[in-house]
């Protein structure tokens, strides 16, 4: 018989068997239950858009505009020109000694500001001159420290500030090249009015600089340091190009009365000469966020008053 050849267990094992069996199922369900730690599809990042937008342009690319189009607008050959002195003249310097070097301008000759500016001509072979042999110029191309709505400036941030007058006064035509933050409404709390000094008695005609009716209510310092820089970075006193000392004259409101300040600090006796350029100006080329734009002779009046 084939149920004696296979034998069931006794009933009591079966049990058992049914039982385990039972529990195994049991288990192998709450197994089924637990969900699986298997990662879940991350959601897709949104693709990085292939639009690039126009990055403003830095400081110095607009400083560059201006410098390039100033030589570029008024320099022809046969030409003296006055070259100015500070990071924003720097790049009008370039642009003549790349258009000398190349052969578009020829014949000319140039009148430097500043043992600075003088070191960077030479290096692109700039022919120079200074006052001596040309005491009129035909273009002077300059940057400024502050620009009112009367084109008249503050000079002298870079310690230069008598060399560049006697050199900008002298030229038939003054083109000063700035970005938009030299733009403001009144001279004077914006940028520190430099006066530069002889050194005999300096404290005396620090002094005396500072009770200035037209300038009343200034702070007088001492530039210190560099002479390129209105902030002290040195122990000694500050020595231009010279051999004078700088006074820096510090305001809280615009000075009243730009003309009258201009006259008594140059009538003071210890005064060489103060950063002060009023009625210089012919035109002042201003690079901002929204192109160029000029203001003065052959440019429109001037838009920030």
């Amino acid at each position: 018989c084939l149920l004696d050849a296979f034998p069931f267990p006794p009933l009591h094992s079966r049990r058992r068997t049914v039982i385990m069996s039972a529990a195994l199922l049991c288990s192998s369900v709450a197994l089924r239950a637990v969900p699986l730690s298997v990662s879940k599809a991350q959601p897709k990042k949104p693709r990085a858009s292939t639009t690039t937008r126009a990055m403003s342009p830095s400081q110095d690319e607009l400083k560059k505009l201006v410098g390039y189009k100033a030589v570029d607008d008024h320099v022809l050959s046969g030409m003296v020109v006055g070259l100015g002195t500070g990071s924003t003249a720097y790049f009008a310097v370039e642009r003549l000694g790349q258009k000398i070097a190349s052969g578009e301008l020829t014949n000319i000759v140039a009148i430097p500001t500043s043992e600075r500016t003088r070191e960077q001509a030479e290096s692109l072979k700039i022919p120079l001159c200074t006052l001596n042999e040309n005491s009129v110029l035909d273009v002077a191309i300059d940057g400024a420290d502050e620009v009112d709505p009367d084109l008249a400036l503050v000079k002298g941030g870079g310690g230069a500030l008598l060399r560049e007058k006697m050199v900008e006064v002298m030229a038939k035509k003054f083109v000063v090249i700035v970005d938009e933050s030299k733009l403001c409404k009144g001279l004077g709390p914006g940028f520190p009015l430099p006066v530069e000094i002889t050194p005999f008695c300096h404290m005396h005609t620090l002094r005396t600089i500072a009770a200035l009716p037209s300038v009343k209510g200034c702070e007088a310092v001492l530039r210190m340091g560099s002479s390129s820089t209105n902030k002290p970075d040195g122990d000694e006193i500050a020595v231009t190009d010279n051999g004078n000392y700088i006074v820096d004259l510090h305001f809280k409101t615009p000075i009243a009365d730009v003309n009258a300040a201009a006259a008594e600090l140059k009538n003071t006796v210890g005064v060489v000469d103060h950063g002060l350029f009023v009625g210089m100006s012919y035109q002042v080329i201003v690079a901002g966020s929204d192109g160029i734009r000029v203001a003065g002779t052959d440019g429109e009046k001037a838009w920030w008053g």
